[in-house]
């Protein structure tokens, strides 16, 4: 099984490779070719930040899915294992990535025996699972038959939310904090608290943000992408633009919702003007440069949220009250 140490500041600092508690982590990235890369980067650089004294072994897995080009099959030969290797194993948590929704049913997406079997495993051989968008939506349908519910247009931008309930996942966390959403189905908050789930940030636009069920493990589900890189947003807007250019999509897309200065989003809005009746692929050349202009207040929240669920997992690995103390809240200080 492909294994990775995550180098964390400790070891820059003393030379220490086994001097603090380890952790395996594994994450699932189910996204396609245009993201596997970025999603990877994108939460090792997160597990990094978060993991303050502890020692962090990812484990990187995905999910079969004959969607994948060539070159997204090559990627995961290279960099991933498959999931064959994981049912005889057992982590101490797990991330599984969500992926782009193609069918309105989930039993109709061709990885869904895959992902139904990787829920079951979830639930019996870790401490705890994050599980991010649309897997949030899928494992919640699985375990308790909640249907995702489709939105008139994408929620799409970063918005604030507030926490609602205490545990350990948000302890020390502020208040109120930000975090990026893109997705276009939600869960209703109403049907998860009937279904014995505890919300534990919400915000009246994006509905339950963080909310967990605790069973054999500690199951998370993120409906939000508290890991994203200050440019994806920006990145996807521009997918979606060359999208419908391109005519694949019949709307033109909206601007993310508080992520441009007002200069910036300006700047865009003249590009759709420009795009709108003509669908011009040279229009494209000419895509606003964003450098520098984007919103990314997110960041500190989201290595609270991660270093949480580390010490969450160190915590319950190492149950004596020494290794607690010392070395598992290293990882809630790192935030």
């Amino acid at each position: 099984m492909m294994e990775t140490r995550l180098e964390t500041p400790s070891d820059s600092l003393n030379g220490l490779s086994h001097g603090y508690p380890s952790l395996v982590v594994g994450l699932v990235n189910n996204m396609l070719v245009a993201a596997l890369e970025s999603t990877e980067r994108q939460f090792r650089s997160l597990l990094l930040a978060a993991s303050g004294q502890l020692s962090i072994f990812l484990r990187v897995f995905s999910i079969p899915d004959p969607r994948r080009s060539e070159l997204g099959r090559e990627y995961v030969r290279q960099r991933c294992t498959t999931l064959d290797a994981l049912w005889m194993e057992r982590l101490d948590g797990l991330i599984v990535t969500g992926t782009e929704p193609r069918a309105q049913h989930f039993p109709d997406e061709p990885y869904w025996p895959a992902l139904t079997r990787l829920i079951d495993y979830a639930g019996a051989n870790t401490i705890s699972t994050i599980w991010s968008c649309l897997a949030a939506h899928a494992a919640v349908y699985h375990l308790d038959g909640i249907e995702r519910r489709p939105f008139e247009q994408k929620l799409f931008g970063v918005f604030e939310c507030s926490k609602s309930g205490d545990h350990p996942i948000v302890r020390d966390a502020p208040s109120r904090w930000w975090v990026p959403h893109s997705r276009h189905n939600g869960l209703a908050e109403e049907e998860l608290l009937a279904g014995d789930y505890r919300v534990l940030s919400r915000s009246p636009v994006v509905g339950a943000d963080i909310f967990v069920k605790q069973g054999n493990s500690l199951a998370v589900f993120v409906q939000g992408h508290p890991e994203y890189e200050p440019d994806t947003l920006v990145r996807e807007y521009r997918r979606d633009v060359r999208r419908f250019v391109a005519g694949e999509r019949e709307t033109y897309p909206e601007i993310p919702l508080g992520y441009f200065d007002q200069e910036t989003a300006a700047r865009f809005g003249e590009l759709r003007a420009n795009i709108v009746g003509t669908r011009h692929d040279q229009t494209l050349a000419t895509f606003p440069s964003a450098a520098g202009h984007l919103s990314f207040n997110w960041r500190q929240s989201a290595v609270r949220l991660y270093s949480n669920w580390l010490s969450y997992l160190c915590a319950q690995k190492y149950p004596d009250e020494s290794l607690k103390k010392s070395s598992c809240a290293g990882a809630s200080q790192a935030a």
